[in-house]
């Protein structure tokens, strides 16, 4: 049942191409929790076994980024932070986690940009207090740029060199457990690299969380 699963989302990320790509990034960019791990690694393992283009993968998941962020940034920059606070809870952006987001902005101004598209959870939401700032959308769309393509580049690489060793991959689950024996050590560091980005973000959202509290109670 679990090589179908994957084998079934492999084939669609094949049938919708570099669109289908470009369009789960840029939903992935929005607030809608669509992990860029699931979308990346399998474009690029058709990559390695030449039905895209390495770097036509990194592209259109990059620009994918980037149109979801400045959507998320234009929507912010037009309704304004009183509106995002009050309605935001309707779409998976609870009022901690965009006081997080926009104490992050303030602390690191534009290069939280870059690093936030490196880091689960904010990489989504620090659009928004962007654009209700007004950050100059010019250097907020080449922070913006510049942390998605490392990213991107990070996942195209562990989906062509990790994953498509195994050719049969899709085809034999015997093989799927193959890549999953050899390979152990790379999904044993990702998965440890994740959580513990996952973990320093929730740290730090905490803190930027106090700290704004702190400051709405001063006098």
């Amino acid at each position: 049942m679990f090589h179908s699963l994957i084998a079934t989302w492999f084939h669609l990320t094949l049938q919708w191409g570099y669109a289908g790509v470009f369009v789960m990034m840029a939903i992935e960019s929005t607030v809608f929790p669509l992990p860029s791990e699931v979308v990346v690694p399998p474009a690029a393992y058709w990559a390695a076994q030449g039905r895209f283009h390495f770097w036509g993968v990194v592209a259109a998941a990059t620009l994918g980024s980037w149109a979801g962020a400045a959507l998320s940034y234009l929507v912010a920059r037009a309704v304004g932070r009183p509106l995002v606070l009050r309605y935001g809870k309707y779409v998976f952006v609870p009022e901690r986690k965009w006081l997080m987001a926009e104490r992050w902005i303030q602390r690191y101004s534009a290069a939280g940009i870059f690093f936030a598209r490196l880091l689960p959870v904010v990489r989504h939401l620090v659009s928004l207090p962007a654009g209700a700032a007004r950050m100059s959308f010019p250097l907020f769309t080449t922070m913006t740029l510049a942390g998605s393509f490392l990213w991107c580049t990070v996942l195209a690489w562990f989906g062509s060199r990790v994953l498509a060793d195994e050719p049969r991959l899709l085809q034999d689950p015997d093989a799927m457990l193959r890549v999953l024996k050899h390979k152990l050590v790379w999904f044993v560091v990702a998965a440890i690299v994740l959580l513990a980005l996952y973990v320093a973000v929730d740290l730090v959202g905490r803190r930027l969380r106090r700290e704004a509290a702190g400051e709405a109670e001063r006098p």
